[in-house]
């Protein structure tokens, strides 16, 4: 028998969750009844949710011995819940995916089917649009990607997303990377190993709204590029230099001018400008380097990436000896 761990992260999903928990039932059984050695666990992952999302996983838990579940003591980020999931997932396969049913899960036979011979060790969806984005968005997508690509060793599949069906193997791979500061698109590429792209249209929630702002995704892309590039260092560096550079051509051409053509030199606007200049040059320079500094302060502390307040194990514990 294989054991295949489904890991959920989630944040105030409680209008979608139950017809999230009745779309997996449904793909996973008949997963079981194609391939008799396959078993599942459900692991749901409670990110701080202010509405009911906690008090669905106990009435899962209650009618279905299959579901996990582990609640935050606050809300630490969809990246902290993959870890959490990944971590305690206890399955030869493991399954990421999002309860927004925008990650289908009628693509779970497909994935297994790539996996299960050992040909891949990950199966994953890649979007071919972006229907259903504002323009603005899709398009600072896409200039993220081609940018990441170009200013990193490390590839990240334009489309690619979270929704992956991992070996156990893989899975073990990316919790050796317990960084605080993870950017899993960076971290799935980084580790390597074969991964089989299933295309796939872009598909719009059923019920619910999405916690994802644009100043959100804005932050989670920077946080991504300091992650795997260092390129931002050395675009400082060179800020510096080209403007040692320009400083020294416009002295030279201001002392020919004063000398061999006699023209007065603009004292205060001159002067102001420059300053004005090379202040900006350097605050926007400190603050690049600020930011790593910062990242590497926050490594340093060796924070845990979540706490948990409450596990299915605690709830049925308290409930058996209530």
């Amino acid at each position: 028998m294989k054991l295949v761990s489904v890991v959920v992260p989630c944040y105030n999903e409680e209008e979608v969750l139950p017809m999230f928990y009745e779309e997996i039932i449904k793909v996973t059984n008949g997963m079981s009844e194609k391939w008799p050695e396959l078993t599942f666990e459900f692991l749901f992952i409670n990110d701080g949710s202010k509405d009911r999302t906690l008090e669905i996983f106990r009435e899962l838990a209650d009618k279905d011995k299959r579901v996990r579940y582990i609640s935050f003591s606050r809300n630490f980020g969809k990246e902290s819940g993959m870890y959490a999931g990944l971590k305690n997932a206890k399955g030869d396969y493991v399954v990421v995916m999002d309860a927004d049913l925008q990650h289908p899960p009628a693509f779970l036979p497909e994935m297994y089917g790539h996996v299960k011979d050992g040909e891949y060790d990950c199966a994953t969806t890649r979007r071919v649009n972006r229907k259903g984005e504002s323009k603005i968005r899709s398009w600072f997508a896409m200039k993220f990607y081609k940018i990441m690509n170009k200013i990193s060793q490390t590839e990240i599949v334009d489309g690619a997303q979270d929704f992956r069906f991992m070996t156990r193997q893989m899975v073990d791979a990316i919790l050796d990377m317990s960084e605080y500061n993870r950017f899993s698109k960076g971290i799935f590429s980084w580790v390597g190993f074969k991964v089989k792209y299933l295309p796939y249209e872009n598909v719009e929630r059923p019920a619910g709204t999405t916690s994802w702002s644009f100043w959100g995704l804005f932050k989670y892309s920077l946080e991504g590029i300091m992650a795997f590039s260092t390129a931002p260092l050395a675009i400082a560096s060179m800020l510096g230099i080209i403007s040692c550079i320009i400083a020294f051509i416009l002295m030279i051409i201001t002392v020919i001018k004063t000398l061999v053509f006699g023209d007065p030199v603009a004292g205060y606007p001159t002067t102001i400008c420059v300053i004005f200049l090379l202040s900006g040059l350097q605050l926007f320079c400190t603050g690049i380097l600020g930011q790593y500094l910062a990242k590497t302060y926050l490594e340093t502390k060796h924070r845990p990436i979540y706490i948990a307040s409450e596990t299915d194990e605690i709830y049925r514990s308290k409930k058996k000896n209530a």
